[in-house]
């Protein structure tokens, strides 16, 4: 039993490192800053629910997935980097991005899901840490990692649903500020995983097929 509250804590720390609920608060506020309080419950629980289902799913069958459709892990981070590169670059624009001009129907649908389920909560990172993980875990093990993805999902969504009272604390001005900072930050994670991807897909060949099924 104590081994498995040490994994347990291990899988959550190592969930919490990449998918920091407080990191994520000024991302949320700069995708959501035209919608209502109610809007960004809806859209706070549709992200942290789907980024759930995509991550357990990953957990489950991830060396099934990359196997059946010949994914590799390089693949996986620059594809990723890049979505995650495009996402920061719109939040360091100066202008109104192209996010902030949908109508409620797109803004629901859209943010809720791209970007920020996928890539920001359920991002290359997140999923191959998990499925990193899960490659020789038990039934057991598989059901503790899932439980702490889902405790981190719920730490995200209390981070979302509190955004407002941190528009009040600091400021308009300053989250305006923050804004940039994170979307730069993002925009290098991204510029990061673009990185990773090349390194391991040139130099470190032996992980192309880590998650392949036995």
């Amino acid at each position: 039993m104590e081994n498995i509250w040490l994994y347990a804590i291990g899988a959550f720390t190592a969930f919490f490192a990449i998918n920091n609920p407080v990191g994520n608060m000024p991302i949320f506020l700069s995708l959501t800053k035209q919608a209502d309080v109610k809007r960004k419950r809806y859209i706070s629980k549709k992200a942290t629910f789907t980024a759930f289902v995509i991550v357990t799913g990953f957990i489950v069958l991830g060396k099934y997935i990359f196997q059946l459709f010949g994914l590799t892990i390089p693949a996986f981070k620059i594809t990723g980097g890049i979505l995650v590169f495009f996402v920061g670059f719109e939040m360091i624009r100066a202008q109104q991005s192209s996010i902030d001009n949908q109508t409620e129907i797109d803004f629901n649908e859209g943010i809720s899901i791209s970007p920020l389920a996928i890539p920001i909560l359920a991002g290359p990172g997140t999923i191959v840490t998990a499925m990193n993980y899960t490659t020789t875990a038990s039934y057991l093990d598989m059901l503790v990692i899932i439980l702490m993805f889902g405790l981190i999902m719920l730490l995200n969504h209390l981070a979302f649903i509190s955004s407002d009272y941190l528009v009040r604390l600091i400021g308009q001005n300053k989250i305006v500020v923050i804004e940039k900072i994170m979307g730069l930050i993002i925009a290098i994670i991204g510029t990061n995983m673009l990185i990773e991807g090349i390194h391991i897909a040139f130099f470190e060949p032996v992980q192309l097929t880590n998650f392949s099924a036995e």
